[in-house]
């Protein structure tokens, strides 16, 4: 039995087989369906193997199956990374199975795979290809979990496909971020691109991080390294503007601890984020955030009126500033 996975993306009960294969090369699809047997077992014991375990001790799986007692829970298997190798444990376990249930997990499997085609074809197993997303999946995707935001025009709805790049793994992760920040669920797309950085180069916001720790050698490693685009300073500039406003808010409400400064900001602060502006929110006082924001509005003036100026090596100098400021 072969089931097209976004039927089961619908609803996970569709499968009534005991043991089901899901292959291919979207781990993020996988993790999904994964998630959704596992909160609808909610009453069952999972056990988790990868295919190197089972090789090393063949028994395991057997034994389990066969361990029955009246007054335990019900038994579900993940079998993790599974290949032709477990094949003929798989035939083994279909004659004893009784009412456990396996669900094996592979990367991509070609037709002329014996796991893939017996499994394809007996009576008692399913077989789920898990292929990369298209972008018209990634819209439905995109539109499910956002479902009664406002603001999700077709603009942004690109924006978050053009940033993940079809990865639905990733999807997940910026669906989460926009979900914890757009807590009034009205999306604002200059809103959007900053919380996706979208339109900056990722090597930028760490050259940024660790001007701000104060890392002179890691600041002078990136600004050699880094590919500043001519036409982002301005996007830049906002960047450490943004750092330098959130870090003087920090300041201005005057908590015993950042760390309860921090978990008091709204929109909350994205949790991979925190142990950075953590960190640096206890380098930065107020005096010299001023500092600085006074010599960003003289770079930010300079970058309007003066055509002929380096606009990188004004942002580049800035940086230098500010890491020469961390650690003074």
């Amino acid at each position: 039995m072969i089931y097209k996975s976004y039927i089961l993306e619908q609803n996970i009960n569709a499968i009534k087989e005991k043991i089901v294969l899901f292959y291919g090369e979207n781990l993020g699809l996988k993790n999904d369906l994964k998630t959704k047997i596992i909160n609808n077992n909610n009453n069952s014991e999972i056990l988790r193997y990868t295919q190197e375990d089972l090789i090393k001790n063949e028994h395991i799986l057997i034994n389990e199956i066969e361990n029955i007692s009246l007054f335990e829970k019900s038994k579900i298997f993940f079998i993790e990374n599974v290949s032709d190798k477990l094949l003929t444990l798989i035939q083994e376990t279909e004659n004893i199975i009784s009412d456990r249930r396996i669900f094996l997990f592979a990367d991509f499997l070609d037709k002329k795979s014996k796991l893939r085609g017996y499994i394809e074809k007996s009576k008692n197993c399913a077989c789920v290809p898990c292929y990369e997303d298209s972008e018209i999946n990634f819209k439905k995707l995109i539109n499910l979990k956002l479902n009664g935001y406002s603001g999700l025009s077709p603009y942004n709805i690109n924006l978050i496909i053009e940033h993940t790049n079809l990865n639905r793994t990733k999807l997940n992760n910026e669906l989460e971020k926009i979900i914890s920040f757009f807590l009034d669920k009205n999306i604002l797309s200059e809103k959007l691109e900053e919380l996706l950085n979208a339109k900056t180069n990722d090597d930028f916001n760490k050259l940024k991080d660790e001007a701000f720790m104060g890392n002179k050698i890691n600041t002078n490693k990136l600004l050699a390294e880094t590919h500043m685009e001519y036409e982002k300073n301005n996007l830049y500039l906002n960047i450490i503007n943004q750092r330098l406003d959130k870090l003087l808010y920090i300041q201005n409400l005057n908590k015993p601890k950042i760390e309860d400064a921090i978990n008091s900001i709204k929109p909350p602060i994205f949790w991979k984020d925190k142990p950075v502006i953590t960190n640096q929110a206890k380098m930065w006082k107020k005096t010299k955030i001023k500092q600085i924001l006074n010599k960003t509005f003289d770079v930010e003036k300079k970058i309007k009126t003066n055509n002929l100026i380096e606009k990188n090596i004004l942002i580049k100098k800035l940086l230098i500033d500010i890491c020469c400021l961390a650690n003074s």
